[in-house]
């Protein structure tokens, strides 16, 4: 093992020291003022290392990560794709990170206009009167959105509809959403393409429910055909309907979930539209409204007065704050520039490209691994396995395979409507070179499933962390190097 392979705790050394503190010019002992009781009775167990130590430990570890820039992420339902630089560069300009929330009004009227454009621009992409960018994600803006489906009803007197209606096939964070919003969920049944089955949801609908949520195309990439029917539905049962925002990228430019019959949607800023997605934030869930539900929309709002000026307005009949001020701005930047870039006419390419780069890996695949639903898919498809399954490989071991050969695992075991389901969304931003070598390996990780399956099963063979006791590591996970240590030491 290479010194810098090492935790960092290996290697410190008794005395060692990257660091000097300045003296003490207050007279305390460097205590200050603080009680007897909140004093450390000894110091911290931390590392004794030099700088040199620190710097390159923690460099090498940096190369060792995994990322959209380092290699294809074929990771279904998150959109990892590749993000231009200069989206970064621009957002971290200092006459924005500079600002303060704070600040008068007439001395930030950049921001302001720069948010007040974003709003409209979103608008225009959904088909919807009017978004806020204030929730900081998408299950946030879903709990924002599923707010204001509510408080439309109680606006209205209408406090018998406290249900709302969910696929089986949706995902996870609608049901958590509807739930902390204080609705009742209702299962609605999916065909087997994963399409709603609208004779499973008519005896639904009735003065009880509230809304339905949905994504499209759906969980397993596929369309949902049926929406106008599904919309004239929930309409006439007094209903609204809420679009997930998770799967709009093949949607950009060609289709409009307002124009589908949509009220409210969340747009996953750090999804669709540039923010590098991954590794907990920072995000940003916009949430855009139909006319009729406008006035309902959280504080603060910024609005353009009539001589040209910006403001932040507060709505009487507003739901209230979701957020400190107006959310994540600097993901609001990095989906301006990514819009301004494309302009109108190249982001009616991403849905197309998305949609193209799928089904081109999809119809490469099928004959090796299982696709339970034939027909044109979107830009994400589910496979359900291998398709020879003798061997006992299952889905978990081809996604470890992968690693080995470069390429990041897609999305395992989801949607839970296929028992090794595997998710591949290539996204946009992929060259036909790119996916031709992921197709190529897929094909290969298929040959030694049939004939050297112990290989597969085995694996990842050749990354620094090799195969792991998944069940044990949840059970009794290890999380510092004094753990470490003593678990050593019981062995």
């Amino acid at each position: 093992m290479k010194t810098y392979d090492k935790i960092i705790f290996e290697l410190s050394r008794a005395g060692r020291k990257g660091y000097s503190l300045p003296a003490d010019n207050f007279e305390t002992n460097g205590l200050a003022d603080i009680p007897e009781s909140l004093l450390r009775q000894k110091g911290p167990d931390l590392p004794e290392v030099s700088e040199l130590d620190v710097v390159r430990h923690f460099t090498n570890l940096s190369t060792k990560n995994f990322g959209v820039d380092t290699g294809f992420y074929p990771l279904g339902s998150c959109t990892m794709k590749y993000n231009p630089k200069i989206n970064e560069e621009l957002s971290n300009h200092p006459a924005f990170t500079g600002l303060h929330p704070l600040q008068d009004e007439k001395s930030v009227q950049g921001a302001l206009e720069l948010y007040w454009n974003l709003q409209k621009m979103l608008s225009n992409i959904a088909g919807l009167a009017e978004f806020t960018l204030n929730p900081y994600a998408g299950a946030h803006g879903e709990l924002t959105g599923l707010m204001v489906m509510r408080q439309y009803h109680l606006s209205r007197g209408d406090h018998k509809r406290t249900k709302v209606i969910v696929p089986n096939s949706a995902h996870g964070t609608n049901p958590a959403s509807a739930m902390v919003a204080g609705l009742e969920v209702v299962e609605v049944k999916s065909k087997p393409n994963g399409s709603i089955d609208v004779e499973d949801l008519k005896p639904l609908l009735d003065d009880t429910i509230a809304g339905i949520m949905m994504t499209n195309p759906n969980t397993l990439g596929m369309f949902e055909t049926e929406i106008v029917e599904i919309a004239k539905l929930v309409h006439d049962a007094g209903g609204l309907l809420y679009y997930d925002g998770a799967n709009l990228n093949p949607l950009l430019g060609k289709v409009r979930p307002g124009d589908m019959g949509f009220d409210i949607m969340h747009i996953n800023l750090h999804k669709t539209f540039s923010t590098p997605h991954g590794g907990g934030g920072p995000g940003s869930g916009p949430v855009g409204v139909a006319a009729h539900l406008v006035e309902f929309l959280p504080n603060p709002h910024v609005v353009k007065d009539e001589d040209g000026k910006f403001h932040v307005d507060f709505g009487k009949n507003s739901l209230g704050n979701i957020s400190t001020f107006l959310g994540n701005v600097g993901v609001m930047m990095r989906a301006y520039a990514y819009i301004l870039t494309l302009g109108k006419e190249n982001i009616k390419k991403v849905g197309p490209l998305s949609t193209l780069n799928a089904n081109y890996i999809k119809e490469s695949l099928k004959d090796d691994y299982l696709l339970p639903i034939e027909g044109v898919c979107k830009h994400e498809f589910v496979f359900d396995g291998l398709k020879d399954k003798s061997t006992g490989v299952t889905t978990l071991n081809v996604a470890k395979r992968l690693l080995d050969y470069g390429f990041h695992a897609p999305t395992i075991y989801f949607p839970l409507l296929f028992h090794e389901s595997m998710m591949i969304e290539p996204t946009e931003t992929e060259s036909k070179e790119t996916l031709d070598e992921f197709i190529e390996v897929m094909h290969k990780v298929a040959k030694e499933a049939r004939e050297t399956p112990d290989e597969v099963k085995n694996a990842p063979l050749s990354t620094i962390v090799r195969k792991l006791d998944e069940t044990t590591a949840a059970k009794n996970p290890i999380l510092s190097f004094k753990a470490l240590k003593e678990a050593e030491n019981e062995k």
